[in-house]
């Protein structure tokens, strides 16, 4: 079970982890994300780097490290990793690594929240999300194709990742689309009923009266 962090803002801790190489501005940490492309993979505010920053500094992970200097520019204060911010930086990797955690996906809620749509337009939809998921595959098959020969491959994992995710995703709705088209999924009658009518059928009334488990960690 991963324990509680005094932070939980996964900029923190790719912070701390550019840190750990060396000690740097918070512009300079700015220019290092973009660079390596790491707001694809984490969910980047430049604007509040400055205070992520400064919370790593109260909570004692990071510490003025000493100021730039560099001709007519204002100096800039560098910060650098404490020994409590390498300890903390190791420990909450290895959890994110090892523990799964419910990170409630937008797409997760929009589809237990489905029923609201007719199925004919969540066919539609899922033919649309189909289409820009293949796009976006394609884009990372082409940077995973440029970078390949570049880098060494423990620097690309997480794009091969987000395409292996992609291309799960992908197969999930192909299979999920051809039910809608050949209104083979499991529910369907009282799916359309309840567009056609406007009243919540009978066994979906039903259902409210049950006490049902999705969650396979969860006792019944």
């Amino acid at each position: 079970m991963a324990k509680r962090r005094k932070l939980t803002n996964p900029l923190a801790l790719t912070v701390m982890v550019l840190l750990a190489e060396r000690s740097m501005h918070p512009y300079e940490i700015a220019q290092t994300l973009r660079r390596r492309g790491k707001e694809y993979s984490v969910k980047i505010n430049f604007g509040s780097l400055y205070t992520v920053v400064q919370n790593l500094e109260k909570h004692g992970y990071v510490e003025v490290a000493g100021v730039q200097r560099q001709g007519n520019r204002p100096e800039r204060t560098l910060y650098g990793i404490t020994e409590a911010g390498r300890a903390e930086t190791v420990d909450w990797l290895s959890d994110l690594l090892a523990v799964p955690a419910a990170e409630y996906p937008v797409f997760e809620t929009a589809l237990s929240l489905l029923p609201v749509l007719p199925p004919e337009e969540v066919a539609e939809l899922m033919e649309t999300r189909k289409v820009a998921l293949e796009v976006r595959a394609a884009a990372l098959r082409g940077v995973l194709g440029q970078l390949g020969g570049k880098l060494p491959r423990i620097f690309v994992v997480e794009t091969e990742y987000q395409l292996h995710m992609i291309d799960a995703q992908l197969e999930w709705i192909k299979s999920f689309h051809k039910e809608l088209v050949d209104a083979t999924i499991g529910g369907i009658e009282e799916w359309r009923s309840f567009h056609e009518t406007g009243e919540v059928p009978q066994d979906w009334q039903d259902l409210d009266e049950q006490e049902i488990v999705l969650n396979p960690e969860r006792k019944a």
